[in-house]
């Protein structure tokens, strides 16, 4: 199912909430977590962030979702949290999110990414399933193959240089992230005031760990709810690949937005109210999952089959 969201006029008020803030250590990883406190009733938000991002740059987004407990922190080398010593997958990367949320006293999480945080919400409901209760994939793809972004874009991507230099987010802003970061100064500066620098290390062990990582052969199998939001200006995840997902995922909503790659931030009111509207929502009529062939010609629902293996055992 498809939707066109476009600009709202007028957005529903901030929630100014509680935060706890706290470095949580598990291993070799030590990670800064940010706890936004809300409604106990409601399960809370599990955000992942884009490659290189801290938590500050999603909090116009985390102001408007309103009374939910959202839970949000740096990935290795990002922000505050320390650069592991080592490589690592996105599989270990779910594991140590499963175990923060674990550490935080919650037995499971409606899980939101974005960008990069996109591909590991989607290991994260695939290798932990019972601890993902929806999933949210925003301006994101499955990994390869995939339609690529442009060489121009990608080779920007390649380094963290538009973080650790202002001028380098002006000049690249509009071509990296498209909407209206491509005219709206206001808002670049907003967003490049909210920037605190990335490692360099940690930022290339955020390339290498999503280097080679593809979601294609499994999505079928993901048993959560799902909602793809994609914009139809998005320089760096090009909106087919939302459609893909949404041909892929055997429950999922795709709902298109008039913007870039970030119009989590661009239309923050409009994108957590679509968010909050899909989460609030009663569940959907479970259906068997179906190969990623049958997906894609639409075919009716076909034999049951076995669960992942790799899903999280208690």
């Amino acid at each position: 199912m498809i939707a066109i969201a476009t600009p709202l006029h007028a957005v529903s008020a901030v929630h100014k909430r509680p935060v706890r803030l706290r470095q949580i250590t598990i291993g070799h990883f030590s990670v800064r977590v940010m706890e936004w406190e809300g409604d106990p009733v409601r399960t809370p938000i599990l955000l992942f962030n884009g490659i290189g991002a801290n938590i500050e740059i999603l909090q116009p987004f985390i102001d408007a979702l309103g009374d939910v407990t959202v839970i949000c922190f740096d990935m290795p080398g990002t922000g505050k949290s320390l650069p592991p010593p080592f490589f690592y997958r996105m599989r270990t990367m779910a594991r140590l999110a499963s175990l923060v949320l674990r550490r935080l006293g919650h037995a499971r999480a409606d899980v939101v990414g974005v960008s990069w945080g996109g591909a590991l919400a989607q290991e994260f409901a695939h290798v932990m399933g019972p601890r993902c209760r929806r999933l949210v994939l925003c301006a994101t793809l499955a990994g390869a193959p995939a339609w690529p972004a442009s060489p121009r874009v990608l080779y920007k991507m390649l380094t963290p240089e538009r973080y650790l230099k202002p001028g380098a987010m002006r000049r690249d802003a509009g071509v990296l992230y498209g909407g209206r970061f491509r005219w709206d100064h206001a808002l670049v500066e907003d967003y490049i005031a909210r920037i605190r620098k990335p490692d360099r290390l940690g930022y290339l062990l955020q390339l290498c760990a999503i280097a080679g990582w593809s979601s294609g052969l499994w999505l079928w199998r993901l048993r959560q709810p799902t909602l793809i939001l994609a914009g139809s200006d998005d320089p760096l995840a090009p909106p087919i690949n939302a459609r893909i997902m949404a041909r892929l995922i055997p429950h999922a909503r795709l709902e298109m937005f008039d913007g870039g790659h970030l119009f989590i931030l661009a239309q923050a009111g409009l994108a957590a109210q679509r968010v909050r509207a899909f989460l609030d929502a009663a569940d959907p009529v479970p259906v068997s999952p179906r190969p990623w062939a049958q997906m894609l010609r639409a075919a009716p629902a076909g034999e049951p089959v076995s669960s992942s293996k790799r899903e999280w055992r208690q």
